[in-house]
């Protein structure tokens, strides 16, 4: 017979892989929201160029060019940049009134991150391994196509699960153009939208957005794989630096090419939706008249 100390220790050892776990379990939760508090804070603070840049794109432009010449001497009409924007917005709203939309895109930022981290439970990814021998390269393209597609599925589900509350932030900083206060906060936007369009309205614009995503990530991890497979050679002293910087200096390129799927998408997400000046009729006029004035 087993003695107390024995049979304690027994089960002790039985319950060793349940404890790892649960530990291993707490540590990804943790991990989760770190992941979601730094991604709020990042979105706090660049939420005022993104609330310009969907300004600018629904050709809401309050203020006159200035005057000014070019490095040859010929006078030109300069737009207002940036600054001199968010200037005027806080003469306009104040301070706060550079984040207005903010809590819908902290919100689409919290539940991107928690799908994210569900879906790579559900589907784990293959272990990647890095290629350089040119005489691999169908194995290795092999494996950027199944990483790609892997990539491909967790963005894909991610933006549909965002898309409403990506819709809400639009049209919440769009409001700025008319002065209007249709869409107040995040549940009375979602009763709103619900009401007059149904559940259509949360995914207005939802795919050309997905198939921007899709196209920039196809295009960047291509091109990043030819690129460190064909142009960096493994004699380089500096290849694995030069590797890793290349997928970065990929999606600044891919990104000017995907762009008018993002402006469509927006200017799709307030056309027609109650607000004032921000149909397509109204955007294409605008724009026209900003063309012929300068």
């Amino acid at each position: 017979m087993g003695t107390p100390e024995n049979l304690s220790g027994g089960t002790g050892g039985r319950r060793e892989p349940l404890r790892f776990d649960q530990d291993a379990s707490a540590t990804a939760v943790d991990m989760d929201t770190a992941i979601v508090l730094l991604g709020a804070g990042v979105t706090a603070i660049t939420h005022p160029l993104l609330y310009v840049k969907l300004l600018i794109q629904i050709g809401h432009e309050p203020l006159t060019p200035t005057v000014g010449t070019t490095m040859f001497g010929r006078k030109v009409l300069y737009l207002p940049g940036f600054f001199s924007y968010a200037q005027h917005i806080v003469r306009v709203d104040g301070k706060m009134g550079l984040f207005r939309g903010l809590s819908p895109r902290i919100m689409s930022s919290a539940i991107s991150t928690m799908v994210r981290s569900k879906v790579k439970q559900a589907v784990p990814a293959e272990q990647a391994e890095h290629v350089s021998n040119k005489d691999d390269l169908k194995t290795s393209l092999r494996k950027v196509m199944k990483e790609t597609s892997h990539e491909m599925v967790i963005q894909c589900l991610s933006r549909i699960a965002t898309h409403p509350f990506h819709v809400i932030s639009v049209r919440c900083m769009a409001q700025f153009v008319g002065r209007e206060v249709k869409y107040r906060g995040l549940f009375s936007s979602i009763t709103k939208i619900f009401n007059d369009e149904g559940i259509g309205g949360f995914f207005v614009g939802v795919v050309p957005h997905v198939l921007g995503e899709v196209i920039f990530l196809w295009c960047c991890n291509l091109l990043a794989h030819f690129i460190n497979t064909y142009a960096v050679d493994d004699n380089f002293s500096q290849a694995p630096a030069v590797r890793s910087y290349t997928k970065f200096v990929m999606g600044i390129a891919v990104s000017v090419l995907t762009y008018p799927f993002m402006l469509v998408a927006d200017l799709m997400a307030v056309n027609n939706c109650g607000l004032m000046d921000t149909s397509w009729k109204n955007m294409i006029v605008t724009r026209w008249q900003t063309c012929c004035s300068c």
